[in-house]
């Protein structure tokens, strides 16, 4: 049975978690890289995405823009939900606000 993609909401600023120290230097990792950082805006733009649409946007190789996308989700600026074969991603809304807020501080 197939659930419909999870939708990105905005988090409530009242409720966003501070990220350690750790956590921002991963995701800032995880973003260093210009296609990373590409499909972060992608998912931000659509909200929804599967992988396969995702690799026709870049020059890359299928293997290549999932290893990409592996990366972002452990770093949790993203996350999948699987659906047959293939796997829709969508931003983590609140990872990425929290991302925001810490470095807002700086």
């Amino acid at each position: 049975m197939s659930t419909a993609p999870q939708k990105c909401v905005e988090p409530d600023a009242t409720t966003i978690e501070a990220l350690s120290d750790d956590q921002v230097a991963t995701m800032t990792k995880a973003l260093g890289h210009p296609v990373r950082l590409r499909i972060v805006r992608l998912l931000s733009e659509r909200h929804t995405c599967v992988t396969g649409d995702l690799a026709a946007q870049f020059p890359l190789a299928q293997s290549t823009v999932s290893e990409h996308l592996r990366v972002l989700r452990d770093a949790g600026l993203i996350q999948g939900e699987i659906e047959g074969v293939r796997t829709s991603y969508c931003v983590n809304v609140a990872a990425l606000a929290a991302l925001k807020a810490a470095l807002g501080s700086l």
